[in-house]
């Protein structure tokens, strides 16, 4: 018996992405929600935790980078913190994958050093606080060939040469605030480029 729940424990270790739960992070809208009502987010997947935001009845494209284990809340970000919504009272929207296959409205940033890339019309526009570079190329944009699995594989035109970039779901932290994301990026700028790594969001 022991041996036969090693092989199922493996077996679902290994589980594609497509096949999983619900792929997260993903954006969702309010919804069910009256006119004159708002949306509490509490500190704690639960309806007795204290509230630390509210969402608008109508408000659209919210990311969602978690759930609680029974699947009835989501982790979102409200100023510099993250909390807790209600999914009776959200829809769930997926993610609009644009013709260079990465996430409309993707951006990806990092600290030590403060860097940031945004995906706009299939560029990177990258800053720092010594400089921007817009429209830098995305030539390939790689995915796995599974459904809603958000990896992806990026190659484009860099700092002086090629750069290279690999997106993954995984649980992500800004290191400046409390705020949580779902999506984390190891990323060189150029061959020679030191490896940068951060966190993204599908929402600007």
């Amino acid at each position: 018996m022991r041996i036969l729940r090693h092989i199922a424990f493996v077996l679902v270790a290994f589980l594609p992405l497509g096949l999983a739960a619900q792929p997260l992070p993903a954006l969702y809208d309010v919804q069910g929600v009256a006119a004159d009502d708002v949306l509490n987010i509490r500190a704690e997947p639960s309806a007795r935790a204290a509230i630390i935001g509210r969402l608008a009845p109508d408000a659209r494209g919210i990311e969602v980078v978690a759930h609680n284990v029974a699947g009835t809340w989501g982790q979102i970000n409200t100023g510099e913190r993250s909390g807790w919504v209600s999914l009776r009272y959200m829809a769930l929207r997926g993610v609009h994958i644009d013709h260079y296959n990465l996430p409309v409205g993707l951006r990806c940033f990092g600290t030590e050093p403060f860097w940031s890339l945004e995906n706009t019309d299939g560029a990177w526009s990258y800053r720092t606080p010594e400089m921007t570079r817009d429209g830098l190329e995305i030539r390939v944009a790689q995915d796995t060939g599974i459904p809603e699995d958000l990896r992806r594989m990026v190659q484009f035109n860099g700092l002086g040469g090629p750069a290279t970039g690999f997106i993954y779901p995984a649980e992500c932290n800004d290191g400046m605030s409390d705020r949580a994301y779902g999506l984390a990026i190891g990323v060189m700028m150029s061959p020679s480029a030191p490896l940068l790594s951060g966190c993204c969001s599908l929402t600007r």
